[in-house]
């Protein structure tokens, strides 16, 4: 497994010797270029003496040629960047905030400090400063070891960060299922090596082509503060259907009031429940909304503000949402609509290989449960399809519903008699779910797969369960107690599906960010949501790379499941446009 997860031997140590061996540096750089670095053991102990150096980037270089250690610093983030601009690549990291965000989590602290300083601080028993405050991407790095743990003179940002890392092994050797955190540990450090790369490498956009969708769809660029001639179409046949009135159609109480007058009771104005009211102006105001989205998302300023030489360049968030899910600071690198990925276009010679995970929510929970009947039609290709036959006389559209409805705790469009029936035919896979929402219903935390864990609720979740379970309480503060805990159970049914599928997503980037390394120069990871991960490789060696995407899926269902019986069969589409893509 080329990006190394070390375990101890006797706590489920998965990977041969040589991993477990894997010299640890310790690295901590210098505003100017320079820095510093310390081998050391996993118990943070000095393998080595401290060594100062003008040249970081040549040095760590020359360290990957001939050592490939695992690097472990503050952040990947604050340091990897700088590294990739010199031309270095790294094969893996430990990052010391995301570890002590998922040990904090298992804690449940979630929320808490996470920056080496506060570690240290926690460590030492003194007061615990602050996160510091996020900087822009085009920042360099200032003051991140500049700053000292409130209380502690003179740290040594070495000793500090040694000190850290062996408290982390000393923290995850304590958890239920060390094997397991050591896993996260190493994929979510493996996961921000890959973010910095695509932040790097960016998602090849073509300017003119985007240009050239939003003047067909939206008219010319408008002046500063004007609509684009098509919203101001649309808008005013929003008006005219309304017989004249003034209605803004960006205005939710506008059209509430609107669509009262004539006769409409609205209980809000998105686009599902617009889809189900029979009035002129419905037509018009969901094609309003739709390309206002556009506009407003990834109009002509989202072009000018995020695409530079042909690249749109997001900046990731690793573990940014609390099931592990990632997020992305500007430029809503995670939200692409369809339309606006036709200005996705490849190099020319080159490729995009585009692939995700079909159903994979459902898969994961087949092979959390161990529910045989499950797992036996999820080892289908169309899990849903097999599910229908199996269970629905092939009414397809009641099995996702239903799947969906136990997954998220949805009851509403006839989902109780669905849920009944699968009870009845996957009572492990049912079980599982719902003893997670119970969980979240009497206030208690659940856990991923590999261990990431859910929030426990808030103070003020428990004082309204208190109200409503006092002898005296009245009935809509009962009412409100019943709510919250359902709210709260939904919650943490679906956190355990959730983040164990962002955990087999991670796991898939974390592999395929090695194997892909075969193809430096010719290939590079540069764009992944959830369930979907984008390639930008060579024509020759697309193939090849669209068959090692195929291969990262299952070893990362190996590596995060085991031995399992379902399937998490990738759809891998080989285009020159990403609109193109399956």
């Amino acid at each position: 497994m080329g990006w190394g997860v070390v375990v101890r031997r006797g706590r489920g140590c998965r990977c041969d010797d040589a991993e477990c061996l894997v010299m640890r540096v310790v690295v901590v750089p210098r505003p100017d270029g320079g820095g510093r670095l310390r081998p050391v053991g996993a118990d943070g102990t000095p393998a080595g003496p401290v060594e100062e150096v003008d040249d970081l980037a040549a040095r760590v270089a020359e360290w990957e040629r001939v050592a490939r250690p695992r690097w472990v610093w503050a952040a990947t983030a604050e340091v990897y960047p700088e590294l990739l601009r010199a031309g270095v690549r790294v094969r893996r990291c430990h990052d010391l905030a995301l570890t002590e965000a998922l040990l904090l989590g298992w804690a449940c602290r979630h929320g808490e400090p996470r920056w080496w300083g506060a570690a240290w601080a926690r460590l030492r028993g003194g007061p615990v400063p602050p996160d510091p405050p996020v900087r822009r991407r085009e920042e360099h790095q200032p003051a991140l070891f500049e700053t000292v743990a409130a209380g502690t003179p003179e740290v040594d940002p070495v000793e500090a960060l040694a000190a850290v890392l062996a408290d982390q092994e000393r923290r995850v050797a304590e958890v239920d299922h060390p094997g397991l955190m050591r896993l996260l540990v190493a994929a979510e450090s493996a996961g921000s090596l890959a973010a910095a790369e695509m932040t790097h490498h960016g998602v090849p956009w073509r300017a003119d082509a985007h240009d050239a969708l939003l003047t067909e769809l939206l008219g010319s660029r408008p002046p500063a503060g004007a609509l684009p001639a098509r919203l101001a179409e649309l808008a005013g046949r929003v008006v005219a259907a309304f017989g004249g009135r003034a209605v803004n159609p960006d205005s939710p109480a506008d059209l509430v009031r609107a669509f009262a007058h004539d006769g409409v009771d609205l209980p809000s104005t998105r686009s599902w429940v617009l889809r189900e009211v029979d009035h002129p102006a419905v037509e018009p105001l969901l094609r309003y909304k739709e390309l206002s989205r556009l506009y407003t998302a990834h109009g002509w300023s989202w072009l000018e503000s995020w695409v530079r030489d042909g690249r749109f360049r997001p900046e990731y968030v690793v573990g940014g949402v609390v099931s592990g899910r990632w997020a992305s600071r500007g430029g809503a690198a995670l939200q692409v609509p369809k339309v606006v990925r036709r200005a996705v276009v490849a190099d020319p010679g080159w490729v995009l290989v585009v692939a995700d995970a079909a159903q994979l929510e459902p898969r994961v929970l087949a092979a959390l449960s161990g529910d045989r009947g499950f797992a036996r039609v999820a080892g289908e290709g169309d899990l849903y399809a097999a599910v229908a036959e199996e269970v629905f006389g092939g009414d397809r559209k009641r099995a996702k519903l239903g799947l969906l409805s136990a997954m998220y705790g949805g009851t509403s469009g006839g989902a109780g008699p669905l849920l009944a029936v699968l009870r009845q035919r996957f009572p492990e896979a049912m079980g599982f779910v719902e003893a997670a929402a119970r969980a979240g219903e009497e206030g208690r935390v659940v856990r991923s797969r590999l261990g990431r864990t859910s929030p426990p609720p808030s103070a003020r979740w428990h004082a309204v369960i208190e109200r409503g379970a006092d002898p005296g309480a009245g009935e809509a503060e009962k009412r409100q107690a019943r709510r919250v805990a359902r709210d709260w159970g939904r919650f943490t049914r679906n956190f355990v599906v959730q983040a164990s599928a962002a955990e087999w997503a991670l796991v898939l980037v974390a592999v395929l960010r090695q194997r892909v390394g075969r193809w430096a120069g010719s290939a590079e990871l540069v764009f992944f949501q959830h369930d979907e991960v984008m390639l930008h490789c060579r024509r020759e060696v697309a193939e090849d790379v669209a068959e090692a995407v195929r291969w990262a899926g299952v070893e990362a269902t190996r590596w995060v499941f085991g031995s399992t019986p379902v399937r998490f069969p990738l759809e891998v589409s080989v285009v020159d446009c990403y609109a193109d893509a399956k």
